[in-house]
């Protein structure tokens, strides 16, 4: 049998990032990956702390356009520990129903790129279809179809009156129609569960051993969700479900996924529901002024436990902004995934880590 390596990347037609794999074959099965990165490295941690901590929320927003809720809202929780602010209560309502919004866009997203790669456009275009209902939620509520804005220190910058809240329950019952379907053809659908089922498995022992974070290690056995084990904004007064699957293969991340699209769902809606008449922010009408001081704060991102770390030393800029997001711990699990795949199941393998280059390579 012929023994070779091939490039993967980092421009690549299978590849939605620029990542870089160098791949050793034994004829069409994989014997080893070696993981090269930096190819979109911006210094975007430099670039924080030569700005002011106000400005630092729009830039972080920036980081990557999935999650681009996330960042911000976690930058926002390390100053707030910071300044000893409380959140009033319908800004940690408001936080939940952005966050979740944003969740159900991007799992959408990455489960269509799944089903493109297997060739399957039809779905891919379903799937597409379907996420646009979320995208003209955030275009409505947000004015944008990417970057919501929601967030400031001390609350969030959007709110929602009984218009808005009627047209996203409409939204909502149209997605709950179209992902039945959706679920149905990704669980039971022949060509997708024999491109996806025992494809990349990563065991419970490998994925804790890895520290593998997010829909990736919920897949494998994994109960670990943020919005369970340290709750934050409103997730301790909501029904929070976590998903799991026991397989931890390509179609069990899928199914996760799915399954977490109902459950976002759901959580707008609880959320919506016990909206109390509260500010939507702590500071309504002033920049607060931010002590001198560090704190950690964390989130469940769509793609897992993003963490961030914020020092201040009581100017208008910080002192010290680090972030270690999901795909950093994610990218590990990729050498015991691919170990063993064909090569046309490469692409598939490594989109099922739902990967993030730009906030990954800082």
């Amino acid at each position: 049998m012929n023994t070779y390596t091939i490039p993967v990347g980092p421009l690549h037609v299978a590849l939605e990032e620029p990542m870089y794999f160098k791949v050793e074959l034994n004829g069409e099965t994989v014997s080893s990956v070696e993981i090269t990165a930096g190819h979109l490295h911006r210094g975007v941690e430099y670039l924080a702390v030569k700005r002011t901590l106000f400005q630092d929320i729009t830039l972080l927003e920036r980081l990557c356009s999935l999650c681009s809720n996330s960042h911000p809202e976690v930058y926002c929780m390390s100053l707030e520990q910071i300044a000893g602010v409380t959140l009033p209560a319908r800004a940690e309502y408001l936080r939940v129903i952005v966050d979740e919004i944003k969740r159900v866009a991007s799992h959408l997203f990455n489960l269509a790129i799944m089903v493109h790669l297997i060739g399957f456009d039809s779905l891919f275009m379903h799937v597409m279809e379907t996420r646009e209902i979320m995208q003209d939620v955030k275009e409505t509520l947000f004015g944008n179809r990417m970057d919501p804005a929601a967030n400031c220190i001390g609350g969030v910058r959007y709110d929602l009156d009984a218009d808005r809240i009627a047209f996203l329950t409409a939204q909502l019952d149209r997605m709950d129609a179209a992902l039945g379907e959706i679920v149905d053809l990704y669980g039971n659908n022949h060509s997708v569960r024999l491109r996806t089922r025992g494809v990349g498995v990563l065991s419970k022992a490998d994925a804790i051993d890895l520290g593998v974070v997010g829909p990736v290690a919920r897949a494998s056995g994994v109960d670990y969700d943020v919005r369970i084990k340290a709750p934050y904004a409103a997730y301790d007064k909501l029904d929070v479900t976590v998903q799991t699957e026991a397989d931890g293969d390509v179609w069990s991340r899928a199914m996760v996924r799915l399954k977490e699209v109902g459950t976002a769902i759901g959580l707008i809606r609880q959320a919506v529901k016990a909206l109390p008449d509260t500010p939507i922010a702590f500071f309504p009408h002033e920049r607060p002024s931010i002590p001198a001081g560090e704190a950690i704060a964390k989130c469940e991102a769509p793609r897992g436990e993003l963490i961030y770390y914020v020092r201040t030393d009581g100017s208008n800029k910080p002192e010290r902004v680090k972030w270690r997001v999901p795909s950093l711990l994610n990218f590990e699990a990729l050498k015991v995934m691919l170990l063993g795949a064909k090569v046309a199941d490469i692409a598939l393998i490594v989109n099922s880590i739902d990967p993030c280059i730009g906030c990954t390579e800082r």
